[in-house]
């Protein structure tokens, strides 16, 4: 049995090393644990400290592509290198080390295919009040949504066994975490939770500048992702609660007419209530058309994972992936030479 940790990683020099020394290299139940940093377009010696750190694994992408993009880009990698369980931790040695052998017992016995780290964020000190309130609502409505009972919905501290990871693809571009996670719901993969400890803060956060950027921009990503998963609950609930505004504009005429007998008053109301009820209409369309569009993306995530288990088969070799142990003299990985069988002229082409 293979464990694979990987380190999604943006300009990390500083603590890399701490992240690194914190992690085990044993685990009981694996034979091999191997460490994956995945280089998100850094500008500092991130790899070069890697390297020096000995860590077995680097994948560096061309320019910063975001860290829900990193964390595609080290789950795919780890595949290829043969990992059986998958654990992705923070390079900001956020979660303890220690706890990687907890997060991963559930799948090692069996239980789990996918391990969640609770952090119990309303004990962390330095979360402030306005953060722990969305964490608790955020995570509520998440729970709703993919049909698990995962507290801490927005640690990045999880393990994947392989089945879990094969079915595993993240469109959006800001967070992995829930989507990931409803994704799993959705999949009926076996989702676990275990309780872990955090580390002292070694630095701000990178996602948010501020308190309200991380609500205004959790509220955001956990909305659109609700509107991706549940278009038909989405577009009926907002239609109905239009048309119930068409009709509460459409009470003064009716009134008016049922009981006085004038149908010649409330003009207004009337063109309000109208427009009201089309809005009303064109939502409940657009519910449908999601729903619709939804059938559509299982169909195509059920396509993207045959072709991984194919690109498994075939052997082929990880993106942007670069061996720990390469120096820069070293010829440049496989996966961006050009292959034997067709010639380079084709291939810059």
């Amino acid at each position: 049995m293979k464990l694979i940790i990987q380190i999604p990683c943006l300009n990390e020099e500083a603590t890399l090393p701490g992240t690194i020394a914190d992690l085990p290299r044993q685990v009981e139940g694996f034979d091999r644990v191997e460490l994956l940093v995945v280089d998100d377009g850094s500008t500092d010696r991130t790899v070069a400290v890697a390297r020096e750190l000995g860590v077995e694994h680097i994948v560096r992408l061309t320019n910063n592509k975001g860290l829900a993009a990193a964390f595609q880009a080290g789950l795919d990698a780890s595949l290829k290198l043969g990992a059986d369980v998958i654990v992705n931790t923070d390079a900001d040695n956020q979660y303890s080390g220690a706890d990687v052998a907890k997060l991963v017992a559930p799948i090692a016995a069996g239980r789990a295919d996918m391990v969640v780290g609770d952090r119990r964020v309303q004990d962390i000190d330095h979360f402030s009040r306005p953060k722990k309130l969305l964490q608790r609502v955020g995570s509520w409505v998440v729970r709703r949504i993919s049909h698990t009972e995962v507290s801490d919905t927005t640690s990045g501290f999880r393990a994947y066994n392989r089945e879990a990871a094969l079915q595993l693809i993240v469109v959006d571009n800001f967070t992995y975490t829930l989507e990931s996670l409803i994704q799993a719901g959705k999949m009926l993969v076996a989702v676990d939770q275990v309780p872990i400890s955090t580390n002292p803060k070694t630095r701000e956060s990178r996602l948010f500048g501020s308190t309200g950027s991380y609500v205004r921009r959790n509220a955001l990503a956990i909305l659109r992702v609700y509107a991706r998963y549940e278009p038909l609950k989405v577009f009926v609930t907002a239609a109905a609660l239009v048309g119930a505004l068409a009709v509460a504009a459409w009470t003064p005429f009716l009134l008016d007419w049922i009981l006085n007998g004038d149908s010649t008053g409330h003009i207004q109301s009337l063109i309000l209530g109208a427009v009201l009820f089309i809005a009303a209409v064109q939502l409940f369309a657009l519910g449908v058309l999601g729903d619709l569009l939804a059938g559509q993306r299982v169909i195509s995530q059920k396509m993207f994972e045959r072709v991984r288990r194919m690109e498994l088969a075939l052997g082929v070799e990880p993106s942007h992936y670069e061996k720990g142990d390469r120096t820069e003299d070293d010829p440049p990985p496989l996966a961006s030479r050009p292959s034997e069988a067709e010639p380079a002229e084709r291939v810059g082409a």
